[in-house]
């Protein structure tokens, strides 16, 4: 049984991020740049082609190191397997930086300085300008960060490693880090960047869900309701451009009852209240919570 989950979970808590020179996502930034400086042509079809080379390539190579990996696990003693296994996983999960990006925010939010907040969650949370938002605006950007990268940072790993073990797990974040790194609708990206864009969708299609469910079932732990939260989700998780990233934002609204936006583009729970620097803080003990829970049920089941 692949167990290892909570181990995993734990390290990333107390310990954080390794160094950069040795975190294997910094690897798979690398080899995606590489396949980017590296491409030929520009036309529409053969610049997809490429893009897919590259995303299909990348996981082949981070699925065969994985697996070697996992294997050399299972030669272990029995004793030491679960631990060591959990150390491995470990560097698939984000869940310590996210919470503390997040919580800095909230602090330059309180102390009333805007400028650093926002500054902050350009740095930290989001890739968008940031330099128009109001107060409550970046709150609510803090807090659509923190339950968006609660699936793609944490539950997704989680599940991949459930279905896969530590194979599947990094290969989830190579497609992930793909997208993040070329799924953009630039006239450099728009077709280049196609396929690791739809990949991470359908990847991200049923944690994105789970994500949200257990928003729901978690949303006490910030005085929230699981009911609204379940009725917001299920109401405006399409509303963003996103296939995905909508569900964990929409239930997080729900369940804190805070309406968020992105201008021009989406509101979510409208007749929620507009969210406060504490709001954060709320959205975060429901992060830890799922986290907590989803590592636990991967265990465990």
């Amino acid at each position: 049984m692949n167990t290892g989950a909570i181990n995993a979970l734990l390290v990333d808590l107390v310990a954080g991020e390794p160094p950069n020179g040795a975190h294997p996502t910094v690897w798979m930034g690398k080899l995606i740049a590489g396949g980017r400086s590296r491409r030929k042509s520009r036309d529409n079809w053969l610049s997809f082609a490429e893009g897919a080379l590259v995303v299909g390539g990348g996981v082949f190579v981070t699925a065969a190191i994985a697996s070697a990996l996992s294997r050399s696990v299972n030669k272990a003693p029995a004793s030491m397997q679960s631990t060591l296994r959990g150390l491995a996983l470990k560097p698939a999960l984000s869940l310590r930086p996210l919470i503390v990006a997040a919580r800095k925010v909230q602090c330059a939010l309180e102390d009333g300085e805007l400028d650093r907040a926002r500054n902050l969650l350009a740095y930290h949370l989001v890739s968008r300008d940031t330099t128009p938002l109001t107060a409550d605006e970046v709150a609510g950007a803090a807090i659509e960060s923190v339950a968006e990268n609660l699936s793609d940072s944490v539950v997704a790993p989680l599940l991949a490693f459930r279905v896969g073990g530590l194979t599947a797990a990094y290969a989830y974040r190579f497609i992930n880090t793909a997208d993040a790194m070329l799924g953009y609708r630039t006239p450099e990206l728009e077709w280049f960047g196609k396929a690791p864009a739809r990949a991470d969708d359908v990847a991200n299609f049923i944690p994105a869900r789970v994500t949200a469910a257990l928003i729901c079932a978690t949303a006490t732990a910030a005085r929230g309701s699981a009911r609204h939260a379940f009725r917001t989700a299920s109401r405006d998780a399409r509303r963003t451009d996103s296939p995905n990233a909508g569900w964990p934002m929409a239930a997080m609204a729900g369940a804190l009852d805070v309406r968020l936006t992105k201008r021009n583009q989406y509101v979510l729970n409208n007749n929620g209240y507009t969210p406060i620097p504490r709001d954060i803080a709320r959205c975060c003990r429901i992060a830890l919570t799922v986290s907590a829970l989803a590592a636990t049920l991967v265990d465990v089941l």
